[in-house]
């Protein structure tokens, strides 16, 4: 079934836990405006259903009703979490194949030991530690049809949202109230 407009934008950001990713999220919200919804996996997952991230678990199937629920809305969509290719993979690449407009696939690419740094910062620091993301941690873990582009841990936040703001056209599109 096709979802969503010629107009609207779906962006996917995946990468390693305490890659960025939801920071990276937030920041293109927050640039962006009303009109872009944001669908985390953690959230979805965590918080809504408190499941474990497993193959077949019912956040996958959530995570894809919500973002196409906010693009048949005319929101443009930002998915945003871990989602192992493995067993996020064919739910994305459904949702990308029934989108109307234009797709955009980002994974961010950072070494574990820069994982471990990041997640010290994070909130949840205490709720898990260097096993679990040692467990958790998958290199590279893309698609496997070449839909995403691959940003660097070199990249600052600044420049890894300019350029999802570029690649997407969000930019051009953003509300100005």
């Amino acid at each position: 079934m096709r979802v969503g407009t010629a107009q609207t934008r779906l962006v996917v950001l995946r990468g390693n836990s305490a890659s960025g990713k939801s920071t990276v999220a937030a920041a293109i919200r927050e640039r962006f405006g009303r009109g872009l919804a944001l669908v985390g996996q953690d959230n979805l997952r965590r918080v809504v259903l408190r499941e474990r991230d497993r193959p077949g678990a019912a956040n996958i199937g959530l995570i894809d009703a919500v973002a196409r629920y906010s693009l048949d809305a005319g929101y443009h969509v930002v998915v945003e979490g871990i989602l192992y290719a493995d067993h996020y993979g064919p739910m994305l690449s459904g949702l990308r194949a029934d989108h109307r407009g234009p797709t955009h696939g980002y994974y961010l690419d950072v070494p574990f030991e820069q994982t471990l740094v990041r997640h010290a910062t994070k909130p949840q620091a205490g709720e898990y530690g260097e096993r679990e993301l040692r467990d958790w941690f998958r290199p590279l873990d893309l698609l496997p049809d070449g839909a995403e582009s691959v940003i660097g841990a070199g990249s600052t936040l600044a420049d890894t949202v300019d350029r999802i703001m570029l690649d997407t056209g969000l930019v051009r599109l953003a509300p100005h109230d």
